[in-house]
């Protein structure tokens, strides 16, 4: 990867993305920080310098990322890495969640990333060169209780994104994806409240600078596929597979994610108490 190279992050403005845009930038790249929260883009961008740019993206508007990729290229002349980050989760079960929740993590986390990948390839051919990496999870392996969508628009992301390797495999694109277990970010504190997400926590969460130096060394060595942490990833292929087995782990994960989910709400009731 050449010095001065171009990212274009999705979900820029905070959590993961967040630190890779800070992570880009101390190795001496450009930056594009796209994000629905313009305001979070923007002050994100203004901690970053002149190598960063912010802008406006609904990952599931096609006129969106036409316009967003348009002011990349305008800036900087070009854009050499698009990571696929931005997602959302709403918690809880299934049949407590509204069509318009389902929906809109279908639309974000699965034909958001589609809208991105289909609007940066013709661009990547024409210039000769580009990396796609898309941001999966480990639920792309194991369909996690109290995640069941979030879940599958993850599995549909890996068979979405391997499936388009395959058909530019001669064209002088790389793709990579990177999943990644529970991370430590707003998405995971906002299921501190809800019992029915207490599989994400059976396992200690990994921090956004984590991700996003993985998000960044594959940057470099274009693997094709980064799962992390390693052993708990290997561990989730395997499962994944086997229902009986994943029926078993999940019966095992939930009883400890609620003993690890007690203390910490134990934790943010004295913490909370303590700022009174």
């Amino acid at each position: 990867m050449k010095l001065n190279s171009v990212f274009f992050i999705t979900g820029g403005g905070n959590g993961i993305g967040a630190r890779l845009a800070e992570l880009v930038i101390d190795h001496g790249h450009r930056v594009v920080v796209a994000d629905i929260d313009e305001t979070a883009a923007t002050e994100r961008c203004r901690a970053l310098g002149r190598r960063a740019l912010p802008v406006l993206l609904d990952v599931r508007s096609v006129k969106g990322w036409a316009s967003a990729l348009d002011q990349a290229w305008a800036r900087f002349g070009a854009v050499d890495t698009l990571v696929n980050n931005a997602g959302l989760l709403h918690t809880g079960w299934v049949r407590d969640q509204t069509p318009e929740q389902i929906e809109h993590m279908i639309a974000v986390n699965l034909l958001g990333l589609i809208n991105g990948v289909s609007a940066v390839v013709p661009r990547f051919n024409a210039q000769k060169h580009g990396h796609v990496i898309n941001v999966a999870s480990l639920a792309a392996f194991v369909p996690l209780k109290g995640q069941t969508v979030y879940s599958a628009t993850k599995h549909a992301v890996r068979a979405f994104h391997h499936g388009v390797a395959l058909e530019h495999e001669d064209d002088p694109i790389d793709f990579t994806l990177i999943c990644p277990g529970a991370v430590e970010t707003g998405m995971l504190r906002k299921q501190i409240g809800q019992d029915s997400n207490a599989v994400a926590f059976s396992d200690p969460a990994l921090s956004p600078e984590q991700v996003a130096r993985a998000i960044y060394s594959a940057a470099r060595t274009r693997r094709a596929e980064v799962v992390l942490p390693r052993l708990q990833g290997s561990a989730a292929r395997l499962i994944g597979v086997l229902p009986r087995m994943l029926r078993a782990a999940t019966r095992r994960a939930e009883k400890k994610g609620l003993e690890v989910l007690a203390r910490r709400r134990r934790a943010d009731t004295k913490n909370n108490g303590d700022s009174i």
